[in-house]
């Protein structure tokens, strides 16, 4: 992460003492940056860019420098203050005075502990808001027609996630699979409808990496279902695959989904299990989550099975490790999301389900209740860990861009 500190202090103040303090101050957050004092010339080029309001006084200069600073990012001003020398009531003003204009900004005030966790956490969103700016993700196919909820505008996707999606045809898909040889499988299963599978789900994972390759495509949503026809097969080995590759690789043309995956993998450097719930207890807040396919890099072990729905392809019971994990699901125009921090009590692997099976116990009992009369679609990502805080910044401040 790339943070840089620049300073605002006022001429009346002695700077052989204000720069004890400085060094003082900042040694005693314990976080790697960059300070650059007063010159301005590239802020808001990093991660995270921080106004150390050094004194009082520092309000006109900080209007003067105003245009300048606006011209150069859009991002809030994050307004770092130590308290001394009339340092937190300047910055304070200066606050107030962002907001009558309709601007953001924070106070990053408190003991050094506090600043530094919350100096981690804004450096954390500033390297996701990066990676998610600029990156192409492919709908292939169009979305299934069973979701019918779960539509996108491109425009606002693009404006604040910085996101451009790719409508790439599944002709083209079903072409590149034609062309693409069969290669010798590195899975091992005695099961023999499932060994006379793999050479086409091989395939398929081949075609999907040469279209991912060809578009620049950081990550896809699939119209899987349309391959159990065409092909006598499913995405799932291929999207286990290339989603433990770094690629965000989606179900059923969820396009929402496939947001809410390239938001975690923005922060995480995994893509998340998309499934959906098959069972909800609202007296306990346990919830059962399935889908035929998970990350490789997210399971501990895994085990092919066929395509549950349709018995036929290669489908993948993944075992994740039990403990505390997060779902997440932002909606299409990204006016609303789900956040809600749980355990994985246990996997397990009924017959009459999808593949892999997580039965989650949520933190809170009461959020089963978003579920039942508010939901944002079926699908929902699940992740390892518990990230809720982190997750809830990124989504403000993309959603909050001007």
């Amino acid at each position: 992460m790339d943070i840089a500190i620049y300073t605002l202090t006022s001429e009346l103040h002695d700077e052989k003492a204000v720069g004890a303090v400085t060094q003082e101050f900042l040694n005693s957050l314990q976080i790697t940056y960059t300070l650059k004092g007063n010159d301005y010339a590239d802020y808001g080029s990093q991660d995270l860019s921080l106004i150390y309001v050094r004194t009082g006084g520092t309000e006109g200069i900080f209007r003067r420098l105003l245009s300048q600073l606006r011209a150069q990012s859009q991002a809030p001003f994050y307004l770092l203050t130590s308290g001394k020398s009339n340092s937190l009531a300047a910055s304070m003003e200066i606050l107030s005075f962002l907001q009558q204009n309709g601007m953001r900004g924070e106070i990053i005030h408190g003991s050094a502990d506090f600043i530094s966790r919350r100096i981690q956490i804004l450096a954390k969103v500033g390297e996701a808001r990066r990676k998610l700016r600029g990156s192409r993700l492919g709908i292939i196919g169009q979305p299934s027609d069973w979701l019918i909820s779960s539509r996108v505008e491109p425009t606002i996707v693009k404006k604040h996630l910085g996101i451009e999606l790719v409508e790439i045809p599944m002709d083209e898909l079903l072409q590149t699979i034609e062309k693409t040889p069969e290669t010798v499988s590195r899975e091992n299963t005695t099961n023999e409808t499932i060994l006379k599978a793999l050479p086409m789900a091989n395939r398929i994972y081949g075609a999907l990496r040469t279209i991912v390759d060809q578009n620049n495509l950081q990550g896809f949503t699939l119209r899987c279902f349309d391959l159990l026809t065409a092909v006598h097969n499913t995405g799932c080995m291929a999207l286990a695959r290339l989603n433990a590759e770094g690629v965000v690789a989606g179900c059923e043309g969820d396009v929402p989904a496939m947001l809410s995956m390239m938001i975690v993998q923005s922060l995480l450097g995994v893509s998340g299990f998309q499934a959906n719930p098959a069972s909800i207890n609202p007296e306990t807040g346990e919830i059962l989550f399935a889908h035929c396919t998970i990350p490789f890099n997210m399971v501990e072990r895994y085990e092919l099975d066929s395509h549950f729905e349709s018995g036929i392809g290669v489908g993948i019971r993944g075992y994740m490790k039990e403990g505390p994990v997060t779902i997440f699901k932002v909606s299409g125009d990204l006016s609303r999301s789900f956040i809600a921090e749980g355990e994985l009590v246990r996997n397990q692997a009924k017959a009459d389900l999808c593949r892999t099976q997580q039965v989650i116990q949520l933190a809170d009992k009461q959020l089963t209740n978003y579920f039942l009369t508010h939901p944002i679609g079926n699908h929902h990502i699940i992740l390892p860990g518990h990230y809720g805080k982190l997750l809830g910044n990124l989504i403000n401040h993309c959603v909050s861009d001007e």
